[in-house]
């Protein structure tokens, strides 16, 4: 699915479980050390997946570790970004010459939990998300909604090293194209760092693209370099 979101330039790989051929490299066993089998499955298989995509560039095994904010590492020239839930893992990367930044993200296609919306939205958000409901009754959009945020995020902080809060985007849905807008708010753009003499501006918005499908919603962001 994630490949359908993506231009070509951009190499995925997804499994629907966990292979039995899936381990971390020795490097990466401190990320689980303290993790519940489940969540170790997860790591591994996300990271296999990375692995796979990562060598149709031309990349052996490498390691992938955690950065800043627990954003992953990749190899000098590459973006790329992985996402995994229940019974779902992908990984998409990108020679960073031909592609930005990458955001990607999924989550099971049910409503969130009680309270959550007003958490991760704006006012505005949640009244464009009402009128979507009484046209689009088939999609649960308030879960669109922060898995794009999600995507949204990914893309946004490789670019600018900062955080991206829920409520510094503003999102827009377009149902019949599939795709989604974000405008990245003052309180996004004041928290970039783009101090330095190499420093570029912090992008306004970002362009997505969704799809439900399978039980799942899955978002995608690819941004052009700049």
């Amino acid at each position: 699915m994630i490949d359908e979101l993506l231009p070509p330039e951009v190499h995925c790989d997804v499994a629907f479980g966990d292979p039995p051929d899936a381990v971390l490299l020795t490097e990466e066993e401190s990320l689980v050390e303290q993790a519940v089998p489940n969540r170790r499955l997860e790591v591994t298989t996300v990271r296999h997946l990375a692995r796979s995509a990562l060598a149709r560039l031309g990349y052996g095994p490498v390691p992938l570790l955690r950065g800043e904010h627990g954003a992953p590492l990749w190899p000098e020239g590459v973006v790329g970004s992985m996402t995994h839930c229940d019974g779902y893992r992908a990984a998409a990367v990108a020679d960073a010459r031909v592609i930005g930044s990458l955001g990607i993200d999924a989550e099971p296609h049910a409503p969130l939990p009680d309270g959550v919306l007003d958490a991760v939205s704006l006012p505005v958000e949640r009244t464009h998300l009402a009128r979507l409901l009484d046209s689009h009754p088939d999609v649960c959009w308030d879960r669109l909604l922060f898995s794009a945020k999600e995507s949204v995020y990914k893309a946004w902080f490789p670019l600018t090293r900062s955080r991206l809060a829920f409520e510094d985007a503003e999102l827009t849905f377009h149902p019949r194209e599939r795709t989604f807008s974000a405008l990245i708010l003052p309180s996004g753009h004041a928290s970039a760092r783009t101090t330095g003499a190499t420093a570029k501006k912090p992008p306004e918005g970002f362009v997505g693209r969704w799809t439900v499908r399978e039980g799942l919603v899955v978002t995608a962001v690819a941004q052009n370099p700049t």
